[in-house]
Protein backbone atom coordinates (compact mmCIF):
# COMPACT_ATOMS: atom_id res chain seq x y z
CA UNK A 1 0.00 0.00 0.00
CA UNK A 2 0.93 3.12 -0.51
CA UNK A 3 1.37 5.91 1.73
CA UNK A 4 -0.68 8.67 2.07
CA UNK A 5 2.23 11.17 0.64
CA UNK A 6 3.29 9.20 -2.14
CA UNK A 7 -0.48 8.76 -3.25
CA UNK A 8 -1.16 12.52 -3.00
CA UNK A 9 1.90 13.07 -5.74
CA UNK A 10 1.18 10.61 -8.03
CA UNK A 11 2.13 12.50 -11.42
CA UNK A 12 -0.54 13.88 -13.73
CA UNK A 13 2.11 15.51 -16.26
CA UNK A 14 0.54 12.93 -18.88
CA UNK A 15 -2.97 12.92 -18.38
CA UNK A 16 -3.18 16.83 -17.77
CA UNK A 17 -1.02 17.14 -21.39
CA UNK A 18 -3.78 14.90 -23.26
CA UNK A 19 -6.89 16.99 -21.27
CA UNK A 20 -5.23 19.76 -23.11
CA UNK A 21 -5.71 18.06 -26.28
CA UNK A 22 -9.13 16.92 -25.58
CA UNK A 23 -10.98 19.99 -24.51
CA UNK A 24 -14.28 19.06 -25.93
CA UNK A 25 -13.98 15.20 -24.80
CA UNK A 26 -16.49 14.29 -22.30
CA UNK A 27 -13.30 12.38 -20.21
CA UNK A 28 -11.21 15.39 -20.20
CA UNK A 29 -11.26 17.67 -16.92
CA UNK A 30 -11.49 16.42 -13.39
CA UNK A 31 -13.90 14.14 -11.24
CA UNK A 32 -17.32 16.76 -10.19
CA UNK A 33 -17.75 15.74 -6.42
CA UNK A 34 -20.63 17.67 -4.64
CA UNK A 35 -20.82 18.33 -1.04
CA UNK A 36 -23.10 18.28 1.60
CA UNK A 37 -22.77 19.02 5.88
CA UNK A 38 -25.42 17.44 7.62
CA UNK A 39 -26.46 18.25 11.27
CA UNK A 40 -29.97 18.07 13.36
CA UNK A 41 -31.67 21.50 14.18
CA UNK A 42 -30.85 21.20 18.25
CA UNK A 43 -27.57 18.72 18.54
CA UNK A 44 -27.02 17.28 22.03
CA UNK A 45 -24.25 15.35 20.64
CA UNK A 46 -21.09 15.96 20.56
CA UNK A 47 -22.52 18.26 23.03
CA UNK A 48 -25.72 20.86 23.41
CA UNK A 49 -23.57 23.75 23.08
CA UNK A 50 -21.55 22.56 20.17
CA UNK A 51 -20.82 25.23 17.17
CA UNK A 52 -22.64 23.69 14.27
CA UNK A 53 -21.31 26.62 12.06
CA UNK A 54 -18.15 26.54 13.27
CA UNK A 55 -17.43 23.05 12.66
CA UNK A 56 -18.87 23.06 9.23
CA UNK A 57 -16.69 26.11 8.39
CA UNK A 58 -13.50 24.88 9.56
CA UNK A 59 -14.78 21.30 7.43
CA UNK A 60 -15.20 23.13 4.39
CA UNK A 61 -11.56 24.60 4.89
CA UNK A 62 -10.31 21.01 4.91
CA UNK A 63 -12.38 20.05 2.01
CA UNK A 64 -10.95 23.73 -0.09
CA UNK A 65 -7.77 21.88 0.51
CA UNK A 66 -8.33 18.55 -0.59
CA UNK A 67 -9.76 20.07 -3.64
CA UNK A 68 -6.20 22.20 -4.22
CA UNK A 69 -3.96 19.44 -3.30
CA UNK A 70 -5.25 17.57 -6.46
CA UNK A 71 -5.44 19.71 -9.66
CA UNK A 72 -6.92 18.42 -12.74
CA UNK A 73 -8.33 15.66 -10.68
CA UNK A 74 -10.74 16.50 -8.11
CA UNK A 75 -13.38 19.71 -8.29
CA UNK A 76 -15.80 20.38 -5.59
CA UNK A 77 -19.27 21.87 -5.91
CA UNK A 78 -22.52 22.15 -3.29
CA UNK A 79 -21.81 22.86 0.24
CA UNK A 80 -25.32 22.89 0.96
CA UNK A 81 -26.01 22.11 4.97
CA UNK A 82 -29.58 20.28 5.60
CA UNK A 83 -31.20 19.38 8.88
CA UNK A 84 -33.92 17.41 8.67
CA UNK A 85 -34.65 14.67 6.34
CA UNK A 86 -37.08 16.38 3.87
CA UNK A 87 -34.13 18.76 3.42
CA UNK A 88 -31.35 15.67 2.84
CA UNK A 89 -34.30 13.81 0.39
CA UNK A 90 -34.53 17.02 -1.63
CA UNK A 91 -30.91 17.81 -2.45
CA UNK A 92 -30.41 14.17 -3.31
CA UNK A 93 -33.42 14.50 -5.88
CA UNK A 94 -31.71 17.64 -7.45
CA UNK A 95 -28.62 16.01 -8.14
CA UNK A 96 -27.49 16.12 -11.90
CA UNK A 97 -26.32 12.49 -12.44
CA UNK A 98 -25.21 14.13 -16.11
CA UNK A 99 -22.40 16.41 -14.50
CA UNK A 100 -21.71 14.94 -11.24
CA UNK A 101 -19.65 11.80 -10.31
CA UNK A 102 -20.16 11.24 -6.88
CA UNK A 103 -21.03 13.40 -3.34
CA UNK A 104 -19.16 13.76 -0.14
CA UNK A 105 -21.18 13.90 3.25
CA UNK A 106 -19.92 15.51 5.82
CA UNK A 107 -21.72 14.83 9.39
CA UNK A 108 -21.31 17.45 11.97
CA UNK A 109 -23.59 16.39 14.59
CA UNK A 110 -25.74 12.87 15.97
CA UNK A 111 -28.89 12.27 14.89
CA UNK A 112 -27.85 12.25 10.82
CA UNK A 113 -28.34 8.57 10.19
CA UNK A 114 -31.80 8.70 8.11
CA UNK A 115 -30.56 12.08 6.48
CA UNK A 116 -27.09 10.47 5.47
CA UNK A 117 -28.75 7.29 3.81
CA UNK A 118 -30.98 9.68 2.16
CA UNK A 119 -28.17 11.70 0.49
CA UNK A 120 -26.78 7.92 -0.49
CA UNK A 121 -29.86 7.17 -1.90
CA UNK A 122 -29.62 9.57 -4.74
CA UNK A 123 -27.77 7.14 -6.51
CA UNK A 124 -24.21 8.82 -6.88
CA UNK A 125 -21.56 6.97 -4.99
CA UNK A 126 -21.28 8.71 -2.00
CA UNK A 127 -18.41 9.23 0.64
CA UNK A 128 -19.67 9.60 4.37
CA UNK A 129 -16.62 11.38 6.10
CA UNK A 130 -17.45 11.03 9.82
CA UNK A 131 -15.04 12.99 11.80
CA UNK A 132 -14.53 11.12 15.32
CA UNK A 133 -17.51 12.27 17.94
CA UNK A 134 -19.34 14.42 14.88
CA UNK A 135 -22.31 11.81 14.97
CA UNK A 136 -22.15 7.69 14.32
CA UNK A 137 -23.82 7.55 11.09
CA UNK A 138 -20.57 5.75 10.17
CA UNK A 139 -22.56 2.52 11.60
CA UNK A 140 -25.77 2.70 9.11
CA UNK A 141 -23.90 3.51 6.30
CA UNK A 142 -21.43 1.28 6.51
CA UNK A 143 -23.96 -1.25 6.86
CA UNK A 144 -25.65 0.36 3.18
CA UNK A 145 -22.37 -0.65 1.60
CA UNK A 146 -22.15 -3.98 3.40
CA UNK A 147 -26.05 -4.88 1.63
CA UNK A 148 -24.39 -3.43 -2.17
CA UNK A 149 -24.84 -0.24 -2.39
CA UNK A 150 -22.32 2.24 -3.86
CA UNK A 151 -20.04 4.09 -1.43
CA UNK A 152 -17.50 4.47 1.50
CA UNK A 153 -17.32 5.55 4.93
CA UNK A 154 -13.66 7.51 6.48
CA UNK A 155 -13.97 7.72 10.24
CA UNK A 156 -10.83 10.05 10.30
CA UNK A 157 -9.79 13.20 11.93
CA UNK A 158 -7.00 13.54 9.58
CA UNK A 159 -8.16 15.57 6.71
CA UNK A 160 -5.01 14.31 4.90
CA UNK A 161 -6.70 10.94 4.69
CA UNK A 162 -9.10 11.78 1.93
CA UNK A 163 -6.32 11.72 -0.65
CA UNK A 164 -6.84 8.53 -1.26
CA UNK A 165 -10.75 9.48 -2.14
CA UNK A 166 -9.42 12.00 -4.92
CA UNK A 167 -8.22 9.63 -7.61
CA UNK A 168 -10.96 7.07 -6.46
CA UNK A 169 -13.52 9.70 -7.69
CA UNK A 170 -10.95 9.93 -10.56
CA UNK A 171 -11.22 6.62 -11.39
CA UNK A 172 -15.24 6.86 -11.11
CA UNK A 173 -14.98 9.63 -13.55
CA UNK A 174 -13.01 8.46 -16.36
CA UNK A 175 -15.39 5.47 -16.30
CA UNK A 176 -18.27 7.50 -16.56
CA UNK A 177 -16.85 9.61 -19.66
CA UNK A 178 -14.68 6.94 -21.16
CA UNK A 179 -15.10 5.89 -24.59
CA UNK A 180 -13.48 3.02 -26.37
CA UNK A 181 -12.92 2.21 -30.04
CA UNK A 182 -13.85 -1.25 -30.62
CA UNK A 183 -12.79 -2.98 -34.00
CA UNK A 184 -13.86 -6.86 -34.25
CA UNK A 185 -15.39 -8.74 -37.06
CA UNK A 186 -18.43 -8.21 -38.22
CA UNK A 187 -19.74 -11.65 -36.61
CA UNK A 188 -18.42 -11.35 -33.74
CA UNK A 189 -19.80 -7.85 -32.68
CA UNK A 190 -23.03 -9.13 -31.50
CA UNK A 191 -21.92 -11.40 -28.63
CA UNK A 192 -18.95 -8.47 -28.14
CA UNK A 193 -21.22 -6.17 -27.87
CA UNK A 194 -23.50 -7.46 -25.36
CA UNK A 195 -20.60 -7.17 -22.93
CA UNK A 196 -19.77 -4.04 -23.92
CA UNK A 197 -23.78 -3.17 -23.17
CA UNK A 198 -23.02 -3.98 -19.69
CA UNK A 199 -19.87 -2.30 -18.82
CA UNK A 200 -22.32 0.70 -19.96
CA UNK A 201 -25.77 -0.06 -18.03
CA UNK A 202 -22.85 -0.30 -14.65
CA UNK A 203 -20.42 2.16 -15.28
CA UNK A 204 -21.81 5.18 -17.89
CA UNK A 205 -18.89 3.74 -20.15
CA UNK A 206 -19.64 3.82 -23.65
CA UNK A 207 -18.19 1.72 -27.52
CA UNK A 208 -17.91 2.56 -30.49
CA UNK A 209 -17.87 -0.24 -33.25
CA UNK A 210 -15.23 0.65 -35.91
CA UNK A 211 -14.07 -1.17 -39.14
CA UNK A 212 -10.31 -2.73 -40.19
CA UNK A 213 -11.45 -0.43 -43.03
CA UNK A 214 -11.70 2.44 -41.01
CA UNK A 215 -8.66 1.71 -39.46
CA UNK A 216 -6.44 1.81 -42.89
CA UNK A 217 -8.25 4.47 -43.71
CA UNK A 218 -7.04 6.41 -40.96
CA UNK A 219 -3.39 5.08 -41.59
CA UNK A 220 -3.60 6.08 -45.30
CA UNK A 221 -4.48 9.73 -43.78
CA UNK A 222 -1.05 10.20 -42.14
CA UNK A 223 1.39 11.43 -44.35
CA UNK A 224 4.31 9.13 -45.41
CA UNK A 225 6.88 12.06 -44.30
CA UNK A 226 5.01 12.34 -41.30
CA UNK A 227 5.46 8.04 -40.35
CA UNK A 228 8.92 8.54 -41.59
CA UNK A 229 10.03 11.29 -39.28
CA UNK A 230 7.70 9.71 -36.02
CA UNK A 231 9.74 5.87 -36.96
CA UNK A 232 13.10 8.22 -36.80
CA UNK A 233 12.44 9.46 -33.29
CA UNK A 234 11.51 6.09 -31.57
CA UNK A 235 14.34 3.80 -33.28
CA UNK A 236 16.96 6.84 -31.89
CA UNK A 237 15.08 6.36 -28.19
CA UNK A 238 15.82 2.20 -28.53
CA UNK A 239 18.61 0.56 -27.53
CA UNK A 240 18.78 -1.26 -30.14
CA UNK A 241 17.24 -2.56 -33.57
CA UNK A 242 16.81 -6.54 -33.97
CA UNK A 243 14.78 -7.81 -36.29
CA UNK A 244 12.39 -5.54 -38.09
CA UNK A 245 13.16 -3.83 -40.99
CA UNK A 246 13.08 0.09 -41.70
CA UNK A 247 9.82 -1.03 -43.88
CA UNK A 248 8.02 -2.55 -40.85
CA UNK A 249 8.70 0.34 -38.44
CA UNK A 250 7.61 3.05 -40.47
CA UNK A 251 4.44 1.13 -40.72
CA UNK A 252 3.98 0.45 -37.29
CA UNK A 253 4.62 4.09 -36.21
CA UNK A 254 2.07 5.48 -39.19
CA UNK A 255 -0.34 3.10 -37.36
CA UNK A 256 0.00 5.09 -34.71
CA UNK A 257 -0.15 8.45 -35.57
CA UNK A 258 -3.46 7.18 -37.45
CA UNK A 259 -4.92 5.26 -34.73
CA UNK A 260 -4.39 8.45 -32.52
CA UNK A 261 -6.03 10.63 -34.67
CA UNK A 262 -8.84 8.28 -35.02
CA UNK A 263 -9.48 8.76 -31.71
CA UNK A 264 -9.67 12.18 -31.56
CA UNK A 265 -12.50 12.46 -34.61
CA UNK A 266 -14.32 10.27 -32.36
CA UNK A 267 -13.76 11.86 -28.98
CA UNK A 268 -12.85 8.80 -28.12
CA UNK A 269 -9.60 7.76 -25.31
CA UNK A 270 -9.18 4.26 -25.70
CA UNK A 271 -9.03 1.52 -28.40
CA UNK A 272 -8.82 -2.20 -28.24
CA UNK A 273 -9.14 -4.22 -31.70
CA UNK A 274 -9.26 -8.05 -32.97
CA UNK A 275 -5.29 -7.63 -33.24
CA UNK A 276 -4.07 -11.16 -34.06
CA UNK A 277 -7.30 -11.88 -36.32
CA UNK A 278 -6.61 -8.61 -38.27
CA UNK A 279 -3.00 -9.61 -38.80
CA UNK A 280 -3.68 -13.32 -39.61
CA UNK A 281 -6.40 -11.64 -42.32
CA UNK A 282 -4.10 -9.29 -43.70
CA UNK A 283 -6.82 -6.45 -42.52
CA UNK A 284 -4.37 -4.02 -40.83
CA UNK A 285 -1.72 -1.95 -42.64
CA UNK A 286 0.63 -2.23 -39.35
CA UNK A 287 1.34 -3.80 -36.50
CA UNK A 288 -0.11 -2.01 -33.25
CA UNK A 289 1.78 -3.18 -30.71
CA UNK A 290 3.95 0.12 -30.99
CA UNK A 291 0.74 1.95 -30.91
CA UNK A 292 -0.74 0.57 -27.70
CA UNK A 293 2.73 1.13 -26.01
CA UNK A 294 2.85 4.51 -26.86
CA UNK A 295 -1.36 5.04 -26.11
CA UNK A 296 -0.50 3.84 -22.86
CA UNK A 297 2.15 6.08 -21.66
CA UNK A 298 0.37 9.21 -22.64
CA UNK A 299 -2.89 8.97 -21.07
CA UNK A 300 -4.51 7.40 -23.37
CA UNK A 301 -5.79 3.40 -23.09
CA UNK A 302 -4.67 0.90 -26.49
CA UNK A 303 -5.54 -2.53 -25.46
CA UNK A 304 -4.90 -6.02 -27.60
CA UNK A 305 -7.12 -8.71 -28.41
CA UNK A 306 -10.05 -6.70 -28.10
CA UNK A 307 -10.21 -7.52 -24.16
CA UNK A 308 -12.88 -5.46 -23.15
CA UNK A 309 -11.96 -6.72 -19.52
CA UNK A 310 -8.41 -5.54 -19.62
CA UNK A 311 -9.34 -2.51 -21.68
CA UNK A 312 -12.04 -1.50 -18.17
CA UNK A 313 -9.69 -2.48 -16.06
CA UNK A 314 -7.18 -0.41 -17.29
CA UNK A 315 -9.86 2.39 -17.09
CA UNK A 316 -10.23 1.71 -14.18
CA UNK A 317 -6.75 1.28 -12.60
CA UNK A 318 -4.84 3.68 -14.42
CA UNK A 319 -6.97 6.80 -13.18
CA UNK A 320 -6.66 5.43 -9.68
CA UNK A 321 -2.93 5.00 -9.68
CA UNK A 322 -1.77 7.10 -12.46
CA UNK A 323 -0.17 4.51 -14.30
CA UNK A 324 -0.23 2.21 -17.42
CA UNK A 325 -1.17 -0.93 -16.83
CA UNK A 326 0.55 -3.79 -18.73
CA UNK A 327 -2.04 -6.28 -19.94
CA UNK A 328 0.04 -10.01 -20.28
CA UNK A 329 -0.31 -13.35 -20.98
CA UNK A 330 0.15 -15.48 -17.29
CA UNK A 331 2.71 -18.30 -17.97
CA UNK A 332 3.49 -20.65 -14.38
CA UNK A 333 6.27 -21.83 -12.57
CA UNK A 334 4.56 -23.61 -9.91
CA UNK A 335 7.64 -25.21 -8.19
CA UNK A 336 9.37 -21.46 -7.75
CA UNK A 337 5.94 -20.23 -6.99
CA UNK A 338 6.42 -17.92 -10.12
CA UNK A 339 4.37 -16.16 -12.01
CA UNK A 340 5.46 -14.67 -15.84
CA UNK A 341 3.79 -11.92 -17.28
CA UNK A 342 4.39 -11.76 -20.99
CA UNK A 343 3.42 -9.95 -23.71
CA UNK A 344 4.40 -8.31 -27.30
CA UNK A 345 3.23 -5.14 -26.84
CA UNK A 346 4.21 -2.66 -23.16
CA UNK A 347 3.93 0.97 -22.28
CA UNK A 348 7.42 1.87 -21.14
CA UNK A 349 6.19 4.69 -18.39
CA UNK A 350 5.28 1.95 -15.66
CA UNK A 351 6.23 3.89 -12.55
CA UNK A 352 3.83 6.81 -13.52
CA UNK A 353 2.59 8.38 -16.61
CA UNK A 354 4.40 11.57 -17.33
CA UNK A 355 7.74 9.92 -15.40
CA UNK A 356 10.72 8.16 -16.69
CA UNK A 357 10.27 5.91 -19.34
CA UNK A 358 12.22 2.31 -18.99
CA UNK A 359 14.68 1.27 -22.27
CA UNK A 360 13.81 -0.96 -24.71
CA UNK A 361 14.71 -2.96 -27.51
CA UNK A 362 12.71 -2.85 -31.15
CA UNK A 363 11.53 -6.66 -31.73
CA UNK A 364 9.38 -7.95 -34.02
CA UNK A 365 6.27 -9.46 -33.04
CA UNK A 366 7.00 -13.29 -31.51
CA UNK A 367 4.28 -14.95 -32.58
CA UNK A 368 3.94 -14.42 -36.30
CA UNK A 369 7.72 -13.45 -36.64
CA UNK A 370 7.15 -10.32 -38.32
CA UNK A 371 5.98 -6.62 -37.35
CA UNK A 372 7.35 -4.66 -34.62
CA UNK A 373 6.83 -4.96 -31.14
CA UNK A 374 8.88 -3.84 -28.11
CA UNK A 375 10.42 -5.39 -25.43
CA UNK A 376 10.85 -2.81 -23.07
CA UNK A 377 12.97 -3.15 -19.82
CA UNK A 378 10.69 -3.21 -16.86
CA UNK A 379 12.07 -1.55 -12.91
CA UNK A 380 13.44 -5.20 -12.01
CA UNK A 381 11.99 -4.27 -7.75
CA UNK A 382 8.78 -3.32 -6.21
CA UNK A 383 5.51 -4.50 -5.72
CA UNK A 384 2.93 -4.75 -8.24
CA UNK A 385 -1.34 -5.45 -7.87
CA UNK A 386 -2.24 -7.28 -10.55
CA UNK A 387 -5.55 -7.21 -11.67
CA UNK A 388 -8.61 -8.27 -14.38
CA UNK A 389 -12.24 -7.88 -14.81
CA UNK A 390 -14.21 -10.95 -14.64
CA UNK A 391 -17.58 -9.41 -16.10
CA UNK A 392 -18.64 -6.23 -15.30
CA UNK A 393 -19.01 -6.82 -11.56
CA UNK A 394 -16.27 -9.06 -10.49
CA UNK A 395 -12.56 -7.86 -10.40
CA UNK A 396 -10.15 -10.60 -9.73
CA UNK A 397 -6.67 -8.91 -7.74
CA UNK A 398 -3.67 -10.13 -6.52
CA UNK A 399 -0.23 -8.61 -5.52
CA UNK A 400 3.38 -10.27 -6.28
CA UNK A 401 6.65 -9.27 -5.76
CA UNK A 402 8.98 -8.22 -9.35
CA UNK A 403 11.60 -10.37 -9.67
CA UNK A 404 13.46 -9.16 -13.20
CA UNK A 405 13.30 -8.95 -16.77
CA UNK A 406 13.10 -12.60 -18.54
CA UNK A 407 15.12 -12.70 -22.15
CA UNK A 408 13.38 -15.46 -23.59
CA UNK A 409 12.78 -16.41 -27.14
CA UNK A 410 9.63 -18.07 -25.86
CA UNK A 411 6.23 -16.77 -25.37
CA UNK A 412 6.43 -12.85 -26.08
CA UNK A 413 8.98 -10.21 -26.44
CA UNK A 414 8.17 -8.33 -22.78
CA UNK A 415 8.71 -10.90 -19.86
CA UNK A 416 8.63 -9.99 -16.53
CA UNK A 417 9.48 -12.11 -13.73
CA UNK A 418 6.94 -12.40 -10.66
CA UNK A 419 6.68 -14.23 -6.95
CA UNK A 420 3.33 -14.87 -5.85
CA UNK A 421 2.00 -15.89 -2.99
CA UNK A 422 0.58 -19.26 -3.98
CA UNK A 423 1.22 -20.40 -7.91
CA UNK A 424 -0.38 -23.44 -7.56
CA UNK A 425 -3.56 -22.14 -5.97
CA UNK A 426 -3.81 -19.13 -8.10
CA UNK A 427 -3.17 -21.27 -11.29
CA UNK A 428 -5.84 -23.74 -10.83
CA UNK A 429 -8.56 -21.12 -9.75
CA UNK A 430 -8.01 -18.67 -12.61
CA UNK A 431 -10.84 -17.31 -14.67
CA UNK A 432 -11.80 -13.84 -16.02
CA UNK A 433 -9.38 -11.54 -18.16
CA UNK A 434 -9.29 -13.08 -21.86
CA UNK A 435 -8.52 -16.46 -21.22
CA UNK A 436 -4.87 -15.88 -19.06
CA UNK A 437 -5.03 -12.17 -19.36
CA UNK A 438 -4.44 -10.40 -16.56
CA UNK A 439 -3.12 -5.97 -16.02
CA UNK A 440 -0.29 -5.52 -14.02
CA UNK A 441 0.65 -1.88 -11.83
CA UNK A 442 3.72 -1.02 -10.25
CA UNK A 443 2.62 -0.51 -6.39
CA UNK A 444 0.73 -2.12 -4.05
CA UNK A 445 -2.57 -0.60 -4.54
CA UNK A 446 -4.80 -3.72 -2.75
CA UNK A 447 -6.31 -1.65 0.08
CA UNK A 448 -7.32 1.63 -2.48
CA UNK A 449 -8.90 -1.03 -4.44
CA UNK A 450 -10.85 -2.04 -2.15
CA UNK A 451 -12.16 1.33 -1.81
CA UNK A 452 -12.85 1.97 -4.90
CA UNK A 453 -15.21 -1.05 -5.19
CA UNK A 454 -17.40 -0.18 -2.14
CA UNK A 455 -17.97 3.17 -4.11
CA UNK A 456 -18.54 1.42 -7.19
CA UNK A 457 -20.03 -1.48 -5.62
CA UNK A 458 -18.59 -4.23 -7.45
CA UNK A 459 -16.80 -7.73 -5.82
CA UNK A 460 -13.47 -7.97 -5.38
CA UNK A 461 -11.83 -12.05 -5.74
CA UNK A 462 -8.39 -11.86 -4.04
CA UNK A 463 -6.39 -14.86 -6.04
CA UNK A 464 -3.80 -16.76 -4.18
Amino acid sequence: MLTRREFGSLSLTGFTGVAQSNQQAAWAGPAVVKTVFIAVARPTWPNPRFDVERARGEAAARLAEWEARHPGVLRLTGGEMVRTGEEAAAWARALDRETVDGVVAVTLTSGSDGMVLAVAKGGLPTLLWNQPYLGHAWGSMAAWVRAGNRGDVLTSSDPGDLDIYARIFYSIHMLRTSKVVVVVPERARESHGSQAAEFTRRYGTTFEYLSYADLKAAWEAVPAGEAEQEADRFVRSALRVVEPSREEIVRALRFYLGVKKLLAEHKANAITIDCLGGIQRRELPGYPCVAWSRLDDEGLYGVCQADLNCTMTQLLLTPLTGKPGFVFNSVFDSGRNELIQSHCTAPTAMQGIGGPRSPYIVRSHLETAEGVSLQVLMPESGVVTVAAFEGPGKLRLSTAEVLGNVASELGCRTQLRTRVRDAERMMQGYQGGLGVHRVTFYGNYRNEAFRLARMLGFEIVEEA
